[in-house]
């Protein structure tokens, strides 16, 4: 799982060689968001197939994108949305926006979040592979499934914060 890419064609910001190995290994890629520009997803679609949903820096993507979405993962109902708003209540929003979802996929923050919410709904945020902010680290997620079980979920580190 990605969020947060923020990457543009002659920027000199890529994905992390960790990040391009752990996708490498991916049956499925999401992106929760601010991919930015068309040109990231298919990268990423040579690897697996990439369901994404749009962020608010995604003018490029908008009527490409959709701002949630609802899939089935080897039994596991997944949904998705770039902005999740403010840490007070999130677990309640996600949990009235995506009643029947396992797992609920979000970014905007930057901030990873792998936890339970509300009727043990997974809240899972992978952080930002390229712009930590004020993480220690740059990260994606994993999700494991199998058979309609999250059978793992974590967060992998793949960079600190490229010097400036």
């Amino acid at each position: 799982m990605l969020a947060d890419t923020h990457l543009r064609r002659g920027w000199d910001r890529s994905l992390p060689p960790r990040a391009w190995e752990l996708l490498a290994g991916a049956d499925v890629i999401l992106h929760a968001g601010d991919v930015v520009e068309g040109w990231v997803l298919e990268e990423l679609a040579a690897f697996a197939p990439v369901h994404a949903v749009l962020g608010n820096n995604d003018r490029e993507l908008v009527g490409t994108l959709p701002e949630t979405l609802e899939i089935e993962l080897d039994g596991v109902r997944v949904g998705m949305v770039h902005d999740s708003g403010p840490a007070t209540g999130r677990a309640r929003r996600l949990h009235e926006r995506f009643p029947d979802r396992d797992v609920v996929v979000f970014g905007h923050s930057h901030i990873p979040w792998n936890e339970r919410g509300v009727g043990e709904q997974l809240l899972f945020n992978p952080g930002s592979p390229t712009e930590r902010r004020r993480q220690p680290h740059r990260t994606l997620g994993v999700l494991e499934l199998a058979g309609g079980v999250v059978l793992g979920a974590h967060l992998e580190v793949v960079g600190a914060q490229p010097s400036k």
